[in-house]
């Protein structure tokens, strides 16, 4: 006789019976759904992770190579001795270096066509970190690493400035009174940041030979760097020091550069292009949870009667429970490791794509984004896919021979609430944005009761507007099947409206918002900035622009004005917290005046009246860092006259746009008659050969700014990011279409049991057809409407908050969106329901009475 002690050693653990029934259903097919929608979300958003820690840890490992050194202290004027002697007593490597735009030609023998240049001198020991890279070879871009500062009488030159002045090495290259002898070609300069002058091509020359050119003037526009080198500690204490001793003595337009103050347009370049893949990969991971949620109730509802007959047997609930959750634990785990084994494979292509954002290889992927795909998976599978499987170890064995006890309950909220917000919580620090993250999570989470709420009221609606005695009787039927389990009903639009929310997001991020970004800096932007026109030279300036077919073009007064106080109040650099507000009261500003307000500076708050005296627009960025508001006033040294202005309007500016834009603009030309100013002029130069050469002629004082390759860059870039987001694009829109089909087909056994009910009862397969299709294109088209609605507001908050694009909404999103939901359910309908009106009903009927 066999006593309950050998029963119980007999029975299996709980790890086997997990192993049995995952493998079990795997063979099955039962999992599928969960598995691939947890491996797309994971892979999604590994993918991006291991992008972006690679990225950051690249830029971290080189923010002093792209420096030049640990500390740089930069200047509008020569810096006081007392920092070197500091520094060289603290045991560092001092050098410098100064930089600033000039014209230099060729010689009158070699044509004497001249160019604006970005002149640098520099000391001995330049660099003190990374290497300066230079050849002999116009086709050589490694060059080789070699002493950075070029020997007397020589100059150092960008391969474009031998191409545009058509020169060759051993030529002379004139800069001011001095002729150089062109010995090498610079490759790679450590630590060649951004700004106006970073697009006119660099000439490298020692510094003992620029006394000899006769370039420095008292007026010349010269940035001045002490850049120091050597133990991390006393940098540290050097960093200190100098810091204090600007705060001490008040000193004017002298800051510490950082890499972030440095090289602005590699982090925000960067930036946009992690928030876009970091939106879609969001996008993946919320899809992928409704679609988890959805395929892990029916999993349970298709297990109901076999759990209510292993509880027959003698299996305890606790063992049944801790099955299901090592079944499910493994298959999280397993599809988490697909996913991340995917994501780091997908990442490849990013770095390939983006490889013209970065000039040196990245460091190896770390552990973090390993961490992250299979705390996603896990999560994943513990909130969203296991609370209604663990339900089925307390199904009664009553259910055995009563198929009405024992259903399905829903979720807790504590159950449910909490594991959401874990998901949400790793779903924001995977965003690595906290805008970002908090508009699509919570955006989505808002969503989900707005969808339900409508849903349940348009099931109301329905029951009162379909009356059975006026209605067709297949319309009647499709709204019998639809409100006859209204929570059921609920749950399905919201689900659907759901995934269809994501998907309509996708399309405008892959539409609208890049189309955005793609027009912040169009193809046709201008390529030439012209500065240095004096009054009397604007109309024969623009005669010609005219005589050589350029209609449109930005023209704009421009003077030197620093800023001296703020409501009466004088301005230090120590009143403010922020690096960039200290910065920008050090700086002096580049001040306009304009009757109109530019069409590219759209109002954010104000008004702009033109003609306005006393008033003056501030760009929004600049009156947010600083704590500006409508109404005060400020006080700019404007060649040693103060002149005070009211702000009546603040303007959105986008630096990308190739325009001339102002931090300060004024309404009216209201400065002081005495003031000196000079013209700024923006225009896309025709495609003619000689046209610069022929405009320096006529106009040899003005310099004339070539920003061809800088758009193009741009452009290029522009490219590559949005490749790598179209690509990552079919992550989101495999989940979506996993959700469609999980949400639909989750109602085949009920639609199954319903129509043989029907049939039974004489209603012919097409009349069910039609109800079957009108169903379905009805909660498709509730599902679309919604998901469209919110999507626009969703879309509109990110274009706002995190991309910072204007946006219009187009008309055609909620046509399209009700429209598109209609076609995908009646489609995912129609491959999910196939079988079921062919489906002979005495085998159905059989089936629902076991």
């Amino acid at each position: 006789m066999t006593t309950p002690t050998d029963r119980s050693r007999a029975a299996p653990s709980a790890w086997t019976l997990g192993w049995r029934a995952l493998w079990r259903d795997w063979r099955a097919g039962e999992l599928t759904v969960l598995v691939l929608a947890i491996a797309l979300a994971v892979a999604a958003l590994t993918a991006v992770a291991f992008f972006a820690h690679r990225l950051q840890a690249g830029l971290q490992r080189d923010a002093r190579q792209l420096l030049g050194g640990d500390v740089v202290l930069r200047s509008d004027h020569t810096l006081p001795p007392e920092y070197e002697t500091q520094a060289r007593a603290l045991g560092l490597a001092v050098t410098r270096h100064l930089t600033f735009p000039t014209m230099a030609r060729a010689d009158d023998a070699d044509g004497g066509e001249a160019r604006l240049v970005s002149l640098k001198a520099v000391a001995v020991g330049y660099p003190l970190r990374g290497e300066l890279r230079t050849t002999t070879d116009p086709e050589d871009v490694v060059g080789q690493a070699g002493p950075g500062t070029p020997p007397a009488g020589e100059a150092w030159v960008d391969a474009a400035l031998l191409e545009v002045l058509d020169l060759r090495l051993g030529q002379p290259l004139w800069l001011g009174d001095r002729p150089f002898r062109l010995t090498r070609i610079v490759v790679l300069e450590p630590d060649r940041g951004a700004g106006f002058l970073s697009f006119a091509p660099r000439v490298l020359i020692a510094e003992s030979d620029l006394a000899a050119t006769g370039l420095v003037q008292p007026a010349s526009r010269i940035q001045y760097r002490l850049v120091v080198a050597g133990d991390a500690a006393a940098a540290r204490r050097f960093e200190a020091w100098a810091k204090a001793r600007l705060a001490d003595t008040g000193e004017r337009g002298t800051q510490i550069e950082s890499f972030e103050s440095g090289r602005p347009e590699l982090q925000q370049t960067l930036q946009r292009a992690e928030q876009f893949l970091s939106l879609v990969a969001l996008l993946a991971a919320l899809l992928a949870a409704v679609a988890v949620a959805v395929a892990a109730r029916q999993y349970a509802l298709r297990h109901l009667d076999d759990c209510a007959l292993l509880r027959v047997l003698g299996l305890a609930q606790a063992t049944m429970a801790r099955a299901y959750a090592v079944a499910f634990g493994l298959a999280g785990l397993a599809a988490a490791a697909v996913g991340t084994a995917v994501g780091f494979g997908v990442h490849f292509v990013f770095v390939w794509w983006l490889s013209g954002l970065m000039q040196t290889q990245l460091p190896a992927a770390g552990w973090a984004p390993v961490g992250l795909g299979l705390g996603v998976g896990l999560v994943l599978m513990a909130t969203f896919g296991l609370p209604p499987v663990l339900q089925l170890a307390r199904v009664p064995p009553l259910r055995v021979i009563r198929r009405d006890v024992g259903g399905l309950q829903p979720a807790t909220l504590a159950v449910f609430g909490g594991g959401a917000l874990g998901f949400a919580a790793l779903l924001l620090a995977a965003s690595r944005d906290l805008t970002l993250g908090v508009i699509a999570v919570g955006g989505f989470a808002a969503a989900v009761g707005i969808f339900a709420a409508v849903a349940w009221g348009a099931l109301g609606a329905l029951r009162l507007l379909v009356r059975e005695t006026h209605a067709p009787r297949w319309l009647v039927l499709a709204t019998r099947q639809i409100t006859a389990r209204p929570a059921y009903a609920v749950v399905q639009v919201a689900s659907l409206a759901v995934g269809l929310l994501a998907l309509v997001l996708l399309v405008l991020l892959r539409t609208d918002l890049i189309d955005s970004w793609r027009q912040a800096t169009p193809p046709d932007a201008p390529n030439r900035f012209v500065i240095n026109i004096q009054p009397d030279q604007a109309e024969p300036f623009r005669a010609h622009l005219q005589a050589q077919g350029v209609d449109r073009y930005d023209w704009y007064p421009m003077v030197r004005g620093r800023l001296v106080a703020i409501n009466g109040q004088p301005v230090r650099p120590e009143q403010f917290s922020g690096d960039r507000a200290q910065r920008l009261v050090e700086r002096e500003f580049n001040l306009s005046y304009s009757r109109e307000l530019p069409a590219h500076n759209p109002l954010a708050a104000g008004r702009w009246q033109p003609d306005e005296a006393g008033a003056i627009s501030i760009e929004t960025g600049l009156a947010e860092t600083l704590g500006l508001r409508l109404g005060d006033r400020m006080t700019f040294d404007i060649a040693g006259v103060p002149h005070e202005a009211r702000i009546t309007s603040l303007r959105k500016v986008d630096w990308a746009s190739m325009h001339v834009n102002f931090f300060a603009l004024f309404p009216v030309p209201s400065m002081p008659a005495e003031v000196p100013y000079t013209y700024i002029a923006a225009f896309r130069a025709p495609a003619q050969a000689g046209f610069d050469r022929l405009l320096l002629q006529r106009f040899p004082n003005v310099t004339n700014v070539d920003t061809s390759a800088a758009v193009a860059q741009v452009q290029r870039v522009l490219g590559q990011v949005i490749r790598a987001v179209e690509f990552l694009f079919g992550f989101s829109l495999a989940a979506g279409v996993v959700v469609l089909l999980a949400t639909v087909g989750a109602t085949r056994a009920e639609r199954e049991r319903d129509y043989a009910v029907l049939r039974a009862l004489g209603a012919q397969s097409g009349l069910l057809r039609r109800v079957q299709r009108t169903e379905l294109l009805g909660v498709g088209a509730l599902a679309g409407a919604l998901a469209s609605a919110v999507a626009v507001a969703v879309g509109w908050a990110l274009a706002r908050f995190v991309f910072d694009f204007d946006w219009s909404v187009s008309g055609w999103v909620p046509l399209a969106g009700t429209g598109v939901g209609a076609g995908l359910a009646l489609l995912a309908g129609w491959w999910t329901l196939r079988g079921v009106l062919r489906t002979p009903v005495v085998q159905t009927l059989r089936r629902a009475a076991q």
